[in-house]
């Protein structure tokens, strides 16, 4: 089968799978996206996050990661809820991406399943199915995809999704007809994202995490630091301020119909009572399916008991 016909065939298959954006790019070095990945963490904006810099060769590198990479294919899945957290009942606030189940999982199988679609077109191929837990540069192989641009907020922009796609990748050692990178930048003037964080954690198209109340609520172990103790703006669990204010979206946002990012009963309904009194135990069952088990036990009642302190 010509590259042509395979690569039509490979994103009819994804769109199936309820993927709304989808580009092939060739396997490269990226010495650019390298070197900004290499200083970001030399100024130590990852944090706590030693994993970042444990695989940061691989990261840096396709090649480290899978030597025989020829193309990667980018898919985006629109997760965006359309539900607002001011119908919660408590003042809690959850990210957008967490309402759900766990999107690592779901992406996951539907890779997979678009893998085993690859394989059975193309038995002797080699392939892997990556997440954002991969070591891979996921935002800068979706911009040389052509999915979008990555934003002063960092999070890669579509015309037509925004910025609310869980992104993720197959490496394949095929080449593929290729898409067109996106090489141009929408964000223009604007610095609405920036403008809005509480706590300065953004220049343009940097983050420093140790300020994020989304790495502060969820990476974080141990107490919150003493100058964000009555900052987290009632953000238990990630922060999407900088997303919401984003023109992009405000103008291109639409509702996922995918079942498993719809809001659990519980992130809406549950009073400030009842997070009050979640125990251990209650955490393991409601979160279970979660990426809010993320934060683990401690981590969420830390950031419940910050927001109600500071009140």
């Amino acid at each position: 089968m010509k590259p042509e016909r395979f690569s039509d065939f490979i994103k009819n298959k994804a769109e199936q799978l309820g993927f709304q954006k989808i580009g092939i790019t060739a396997a490269k070095p990226m010495p650019a996206q390298k070197y900004n990945l290499e200083t970001w963490l030399k100024d130590g904006f990852h944090a706590e996050m030693g994993w970042m810099e444990k695989r940061s060769d691989e990261r840096g590198d396709i090649f480290s990661y899978f030597p025989d990479a020829k193309t990667i294919i980018s898919v985006g899945m629109n997760y965006y809820t359309g539900v607002s957290e001011e119908v919660n009942t408590s003042s809690q606030n959850f990210s957008n991406y967490a309402w759900g189940d766990d999107y690592h999982t779901l992406l996951k199988s539907r890779l997979s399943e678009l893998l085993d679609f690859i394989k059975s077109c193309k038995s002797d191929l080699k392939g892997l199915v990556c997440v954002d837990t991969s070591p891979i540069m996921e935002k800068a192989w979706a911009q040389e995809a052509g999915i979008g641009w990555q934003g002063k907020h960092t999070n890669i922009i579509s015309r037509d999704y925004g910025s609310w796609l869980f992104l993720g990748e197959i490496i394949l050692d095929i080449e593929l007809n290729y898409d067109q990178p996106f090489d141009e930048d929408l964000c223009g003037s604007c610095t609405a994202c920036i403008d809005v964080c509480p706590t300065k954690a953004l220049d343009e198209y940097v983050l420093d995490s140790q300020k994020c109340i989304s790495y502060l609520t969820i990476e974080h172990r141990g107490p919150l630091p003493g100058e964000f103790q009555d900052k987290l703006h009632g953000w238990m669990y990630g922060c999407d301020l900088c997303q919401e204010v984003c023109p992009w979206n405000q103008k291109f946002q639409k509702k996922s119909n995918e079942p498993a990012f719809q809001p659990h009963w519980e992130i809406i309904h549950w009073t400030e009572e009842d997070w009050k009194k979640l125990d251990e135990d209650g955490f393991r069952k409601l979160f279970r399916n979660s990426a809010v088990k993320r934060t683990k036990f401690e981590g969420l009642k830390r950031n419940f008991f910050a927001n109600n302190n500071n009140r």
